[in-house]
């Protein structure tokens, strides 16, 4: 694009998941940048804050929901379609299948030759020594294992709603009188 923004950079250590074929990445700063999408007649522009990153990816720029809230933005990822309020009317913005196509099979590319990170290969060869007895998942439901706590310990007083009908009550909690 050609902007020199390393005076704009702030830090940044938020991580983030699902982009790079590892456990979370950490950009190494973010920058506000205004966004525009439509044309000069029929327009709609938006500070986006961006996260900066130092790794291999098919993208350029990946546009998050916040993004995609502050435009207002409705999309179609089988259309590849892009909706959005402009000035003047609606803005409608289309991808290119083929395009998409090419990013998608760099991004598989790239995510089954990037090398398994040592804690994740660490945790995977812990895993493959366990008995098969210590890798058993419990078939107890939760409501069977859950300790209801008697309401007079933690302060929780029972309603009658209705007179002689038990399954109608109520509990409240908190130091409440009688009234």
């Amino acid at each position: 694009m050609g902007l020199d923004i390393t005076k704009m950079l702030t830090p940044s250590k938020a991580p983030f998941y699902g982009i790079v074929p590892v456990n979370a990445a950490t950009p190494l700063n973010s920058v506000v940048l205004p966004v525009t999408f439509g044309t000069k007649d029929n327009y709609r522009t938006e500070y986006v804050k961006f996260e900066v990153v130092d790794f291999e990816s098919s993208y350029h720029t990946i546009l998050g929901r916040s993004a995609l809230a502050k435009f207002m933005a409705i999309s179609h990822y089988v259309y590849l379609l892009l909706k959005m309020p402009g000035k003047i009317g609606v803005l409608t913005l289309r991808g290119d299948l083929k395009n998409s196509h090419d990013c998608d099979q760099e991004a598989i590319e790239y995510a089954s030759t990037s090398r398994v990170i040592e804690p994740s290969a660490e945790v995977f060869a812990a895993a493959q020594k366990l008995a098969d007895t210590e890798m058993e998942v419990s078939n107890q439901s939760p409501s069977q294992s859950r300790v209801k706590p008697n309401p007079s310990d933690i302060g929780i007083k029972t309603i009658h709603l209705r007179e002689g009908d038990p399954s109608k009550t109520a509990l409240i909690r908190g130091g409440l009188s009688d009234k």
